[in-house]
């Protein structure tokens, strides 16, 4: 059994470890919730909320949560980053099974529909992606950084950031201009320009954190020492990086619908991670015109899936209620009791590192 097929595990085992954890996060918050309510009610006032840690069910989520994430670090370095990034998505049909059998929650032809979607790319991708994960020493991987192929990427991903940042901050004036009405599709660009730009720079932290793992794996069978100022500085990347994602899922989550950013959220994030990873370990060298053409269909076949378990806001709140879309792992390590399981999906994909860790 090839490696990348122990990374594979390792990572479905982690996703779903995640996804169980958050979802048990969230129960932990309700059931604080109505706790105080029911104090509220029996003191005839407001009662001030317990502190989340004296929930049991909120400690055994963060349990599962911790253990998900250390397993999903390790199996980055095992496998390719492409391929490990594009598998976050199972969690989307891990919550689905949390949702119908813990919850309650009807599960609609549509979801039915999102899920098979999901698999069906998630087969693709696996089948068809990169199955070699070779094993760099920190020379190797610096060398990778000064790439020109790579340096190229790094100043198309700047260009891409900065013009999104731009349109979104354009966005942003015109909202404020008084008795202006914005035409319809800045109701759109809007929350895809921030989630293009989170998804981007947040992307950056599954490189890091694959670098990072990659070392750990070195230092097991070869006795290499972690301490050298290279491994210091991915350490500090991935920090940086993955602070600025969860940060800026935690202000989308303010700004926009859960609705319609999650979604752009989830595949940006993907995108970017997949391109990242093609790039810099060069990961597109083992593909042929087939595997080629396989892959990108997987990879729309899991878009076109968690785009559909977006609940429809025609439908009105009642649909938005009893969707099964939850949160991602990367949304939910600083603001758990902000989103509710219903309107959300990672992080993560989440992080599917970047918030994860």
């Amino acid at each position: 059994m090839g490696e990348w097929v122990i990374g594979a595990f390792i990572n479905l085992f982690g996703s779903i470890a995640i996804n169980f954890g958050t979802n048990l996060l969230k129960l932990g918050h309700d059931e604080r919730e109505r706790h105080s309510i029911l104090g509220s009610e029996g003191a005839n006032g407001k009662t001030e909320l317990k502190p989340i840690i004296y929930f049991q069910t909120w400690r055994i989520g963060l349990l599962f949560f911790a253990l998900g994430n250390c397993l999903n670090f390790l199996s980055f370095g095992y496998a390719a980053q492409s391929l490990l990034a594009a598998l976050g998505s199972i969690q989307f049909v891990s919550n689905i099974a949390f949702s119908y059998f813990v919850l309650n929650k009807m599960v609609t032809v549509k979801v039915m529909v999102a899920t098979a979607f999901i698999v069906l790319g998630n087969i693709f991708l696996v089948a068809f992606g990169n199955h070699q994960s070779p094993v760099y020493t920190p020379e190797q991987l610096a060398e990778k950084y000064s790439n020109i192929t790579f340096l190229l990427y790094c100043l198309i991903l700047v260009l891409v950031v900065t013009l999104h940042q731009y349109l979104y901050r354009r966005g942003e004036l015109l909202l404020t201009v008084p008795g202006h009405d914005l035409k319809s599709y800045w109701h759109m660009l809007l929350p895809f320009s921030y989630a293009v730009v989170s998804g981007a720079v947040g992307s950056c932290s599954v490189l890091f954190a694959k670098s990072l793992s990659n070392l750990l794996r070195l230092s097991m069978s070869s006795g290499y020492k972690l301490h050298s100022w290279f491994m210091y500085s991915m350490l500090l990347l991935f920090l940086s990086t993955a602070g600025f994602w969860m940060a800026r899922l935690n202000e989308g989550l303010s700004l926009f619908d859960a609705i319609l950013i999650v979604p752009m959220f989830q595949i940006a994030w993907t995108f970017f991670s997949i391109c990242t990873g093609f790039v810099y370990f060069q990961e597109f060298q083992v593909f042929d015109a087939l595997r080629t053409t396989m892959f990108i269909l997987g990879m729309i076949s899991v878009f076109i899936g968690i785009s559909l378990l977006a609940p429809d806001e025609s439908k009105g709140g009642e649909d938005k209620e009893s969707s099964l879309v939850s949160v991602t792992s990367s949304s939910m390590s600083t603001d758990v009791d902000r989103y509710t399981i219903l309107g959300l999906a990672l992080s993560s994909f989440r992080l599917k590192l970047d918030a994860r860790f």
